[in-house]
């Protein structure tokens, strides 16, 4: 009974010593975001610079109406760089990657023979029915029938997803 005692003391006491949240540390080098942190917010002309990149339907994109349409894929995706999978692949880099290829991730087979490069037109092809572009897939995501809303989202995601550009 002593030694439970014993453990269960040293174990409050190790819970007590985390180290303070950077904020309230002072140090600034803890500030700055690491892997899986929430990128820093990206300016007005990042977010243009990124979108540039994309074809001109999505440049003119509602990223307020694709966060909020992406919330459903937030359960099992993120987008935050070195975050890691959940049930599904982390999506930091998913532009110019090759599908199925995302680290740590287990893909169906289907996924991981498609052959195909993530861009927007794979994008929305995959948001509009992954079971349809892959039979089989673990995805168990029915699909987003509008094609509106498909544009917002896969803007959004290439704002979140990819390297902040120079400003």
């Amino acid at each position: 009974m002593r030694l439970v005692t014993t453990l269960a003391a040293l174990l409050a006491l190790a819970a007590c010593s985390k180290p303070a949240p950077p904020a309230a540390s002072g140090n600034v080098a803890a500030e700055t975001p690491s892997e899986g942190a929430a990128p820093p917010a990206l300016s007005a002309a990042q977010k243009k610079t990124l979108l540039a990149e994309l074809p001109a339907a999505y440049q003119n994109a509602d990223l307020d109406s694709g966060q909020a349409k992406f919330a459903i894929c937030k359960t099992c995706h993120n987008v935050a760089r070195g975050a890691g999978s959940m049930t599904g692949p982390d999506l930091y880099g998913v532009f110019g990657r090759k599908a199925g290829t995302s680290p740590g991730f287990a893909y169906s087979d289907g996924l991981s023979a498609l052959g195909i490069t993530w861009d927007a037109a794979s994008l929305d092809k995959w948001i509009t029915n992954p079971h349809a572009m892959v039979p089989g897939t673990k995805m168990t995501y029915i699909g987003m029938s509008d094609a509106k809303d498909r544009t917002d989202v896969i803007a959004y995601l290439k704002t979140v997803t990819s390297p902040p550009p120079a400003s």
